[in-house]
């Protein structure tokens, strides 16, 4: 796939959208953590939006497909139309791994394939809202059957007493004892007709706003209705309905009225009314709404939902209103809507605060290799510092001496600046553990809750993406084998929520990483009895073997304590793969576990892996170095008394036999013909072993540039790299484990410790 002209621009996308998609993986799990974050459902939207923006000026139309109905999906999120649900979070984390492929396939120039059928016709029915359509309408049906066996019409259509009073009951809110007294003070009328007399209409508003208490009202009804009106008719005329609103609300402020009262009131009855004096039922819910507001009318919530008739309705007032009180109950039974999902409130679009206001760029990007460039250089920079600072140490002359010293301090401030440049905070790394714990958990239906410490940890570019896998499998195998079922970690007295820490912090020009949880633990005793049975070990062995020791047994290659195979855990690779990656960036792996009550793993990297501390030595007129990291102890010590095991030399270092190696007869051609009697000895540590090495000379410690081995020695068993020292030597840096797997009796069993 080419972009011709375009090139420029997709790789501004691929960057931009590379950070958008980053974020969208942490933000999504946050959001099922938070559903009623308004913030964060806001940037989620934002997100797909930009990344569906920068797809169509690409033509990347499956791209633009997926986060349309993804965006169209969020918008519906937080305008409060829909919840949050596992059920919805699982289809939009499906999106947004397309959109991961997408964007893969994009940056390596090839065609999109058209989306899955499957996950579009998912997403448009989250986005239709069809599913809560339907819910919605069987909880319709049952509320309607409900109501129709609770509430039925009388042959003629009115109701009875006993109804009257359940709906004077619900209008003020009062105990059925007090509305029987009150109603029992103005008895409905039983002439026959639908109509109420005036005293029965009095009676009606001191049940709505207390006796003598309606709003405006001195005389009872002396404003209201006049003498001569009262003697001639018990209907009030439209200006005397018009009166009472003012009462009720003041002059001119009558609901929904415009500047002035008679905008309340619509023209002249319609033929809707049929000619006649009374008004509706959805007239007279549209008149409660007007003095309470919508959907407020007393007793409204518990009677029936609130109308949807609108205000202008609303019929000439100067009906008389006893009908519209007889017959609010049959309307409940045959106007029953369906309850609304519950969600939050539908609410408009944020305004855009202030600090989301575009910001001046303060950042510049810099391809990488610019960078590893301008490394190297700083690097050979410091060889020379260190050649200067060891003739300058010799030298008599005073101003030298001082230049040679503000060299050093400029050159180290630069290689520490040069090294910032390349840090990245290790929340790259930590980013992508809260969807792999969270879809873990689920598909092994257990209940876990991740918590990230140290994130914004600076550490090389380089490591931050070596440390990657092997942090992937440690976290996976805390949620598999750490983590017990929800039901298993209640019988033992524990919360049903499993915790897995992950943290990282700096020691030094250390990175210390950990990786915890409070789970089941490690079982020594299990894992010795596995190691017997893959024949590892013969049975004596395994039971000398200390905790710790049994702790890493679980390095070795093919090592499970699952014996069921699944697609998460059980063929045994994932923690070789882990200490052997480790072990390559010059790092170690330490287990602490207690039965019962959890694991803990720690990893220790160096901070950069083109700068490394090293213990310089000499063997012959050779100068080697030892990678600090793997330094245990130094000590100089009498040869004569160590002793023979198996055919292997041993030192007795505090009731541990050492095995012990001559280095010069490894990498010193006819190096000796006797061996010293004494000799300075380097402890190292290598995997959960330790071991000594006899050297000649010990020169010191010393911060060295890697530099790989040319073409012809690349490779050479046990050289790691070379470096030149500050006499200007060459001085080459050993890899351990791949020294001793070469050099060593039973060397097969060095690579894996």
């Amino acid at each position: 796939m080419s972009f011709g002209d375009d090139e420029d621009i997709l790789q501004d996308f691929l960057v931009e959208a590379g950070e958008i998609l980053e974020r969208l993986s942490q933000q999504l799990v946050d959001l099922e953590q938070r559903p009623e974050d308004k913030d964060l459902l806001n940037a989620i939207f934002r997100g797909f939006h930009t990344v569906k923006g920068g797809a169509g000026f690409l033509a990347l139309t499956p791209m633009v497909e997926c986060c349309h109905l993804t965006e169209n999906l969020f918008d519906i999120l937080r305008n409060g139309k829909r919840a949050v649900t596992s059920e919805l979070m699982d289809v939009v984390l499906e999106a947004l791994d397309l959109v991961n492929q997408q964007f893969e396939l994009v940056s390596q120039r090839e065609a999109l394939p058209p989306v899955d059928h499957s996950l579009i016709a998912a997403l448009e029915r989250l986005v239709s809202c069809a599913d809560l359509d339907e819910a919605a309408e069987a909880a319709n049906a049952n509320i309607a059957a409900a109501s129709e066996t609770v509430v039925t019409e009388t042959p003629t259509g009115d109701i009875t007493d006993a109804e009257f009073e359940q709906l004077l009951d619900a209008i003020a809110g009062e105990p059925a004892s007090a509305a029987s007294t009150s109603v029992a003070a103005a008895p409905v009328s039983t002439s026959g007709n639908d109509e109420i007399t005036e005293d029965e209409f009095d009676a009606l508003l001191d049940q709505l706003h207390g006796k003598g208490s309606a709003p405006g009202i001195a005389p009872p009804a002396a404003a209201v209705v006049t003498p001569a009106t009262a003697a001639t008719s018990n209907e009030i005329t439209e200006d005397e309905f018009e009166a009472l609103l003012d009462q009720l609300h003041g002059k001119g402020k009558g609901p929904a009225a415009a500047p002035v009262a008679p905008a309340v009131s619509a023209p002249a009855p319609t033929a809707a009314s049929g000619g006649s004096d009374l008004i509706s039922d959805d007239e007279f819910d549209a008149l409660l709404d007007q003095l309470h507001g919508k959907g407020k009318g007393p007793g409204v919530i518990a009677a029936t939902p609130a109308s949807s008739v609108p205000v202008s309705n609303v019929k000439a007032p100067e009906v008389k209103p006893a009908p519209a009180v007889a017959k609010p109950a049959p309307v409940a039974a045959k106007k029953v809507e369906p309850p609304k999902p519950v969600v939050a409130p539908a609410t408009s679009p944020a305004p855009v605060s202030d600090k989301e206001a575009p910001q001046v760029e303060t950042t510049v990007r810099v391809d990488t290799q610019r960078l590893d460039d301008i490394m190297n250089m700083v690097g050979e920079l410091v060889l020379v510092r260190n050649r200067l600072v060891r003739l300058g140490n010799s030298s008599t002359n005073e101003a030298l001496v001082k230049a040679v010293a503000n060299l050093d301090v400029v050159t180290a401030d630069l290689q520490t600046s040069v090294m910032k440049t390349r840090m990245q905070p290790i929340k790259k790394v930590f980013g992508r553990f809260p969807r792999v714990v969270r879809d873990l958990a689920r598909s092994l239906r257990k209940e876990i809750n991740l918590e990230l410490v140290g994130e914004e940890t600076d550490l090389d570019k380089n490591l931050v993406e070596a440390l990657a896998d092997p942090l992937v499998h440690l976290v996976r195998n805390s949620v598999d084998h750490g983590i017990e079922f929800p039901e298993v970690r209640e019988a033992a007295g524990k919360p049903r929520l499993g915790q897995v820490i992950l943290s990282a912090e700096q020691e030094g020009d250390h990175i210390l990483l950990s990786i915890s949880d409070d789970g089941a633990g490690m079982d020594p005793v299990k894992l010795r009895t596995i190691a017997v049975e893959k024949g590892l070990f013969d049975e004596d062995t395994a039971n000398r073997l200390s905790d710790t020791e049994a702790y890493n047994l679980i390095f070795a290659p093919g090592f499970s304590t699952k014996k069921e195979i699944s697609d998460v855990s059980g063929r045994g690779v994932g923690m070789d793969v882990v200490k052997t990656k480790i072990t390559q960036l010059n790092g170690t792996v330490e287990i602490k576990s207690e039965l019962g009550k959890g694991t803990r793993f720690i990893i220790k990297v160096p901070l950069t892996l083109a700068i490394m501390p090293t213990l310089m030595f000499m063997l012959g007129q050779q100068t080697f170095a030892f990678p600090l990291v793997s330094v245990n102890e130094i000590f100089h010590m009498d040869l004569t008394r160590s002793h023979i095991v198996d055919g292997q030399d041993c030192v007795a270092i505090r009731d541990q036999a050492i095995p012990l190696f001559y280095m010069k007869d490894w990498l010193v051609k006819n190096a000796y013909g006797e061996r010293p009697d004494n000799a300075h000895v380097v402890i190292v540590t290598v995997g959960t072993r330790r071991v000594g090495f006899v050297v000649d000379q010990l020169i010191g410690q010393e911060e060295v540039v890697i530099k790989p081995l040319g073409k012809m020695l690349q490779g050479t068993p046990g050289m790691a790299g070379a470096t030149i020292t500050g006499d200007g030597t060459i001085a080459l840096i050993l890899d351990i484990p791949s020294l001793l797997r070469r050099y060593a009796k039973g060397s097969t069993s060095w690579g894996h410790s």
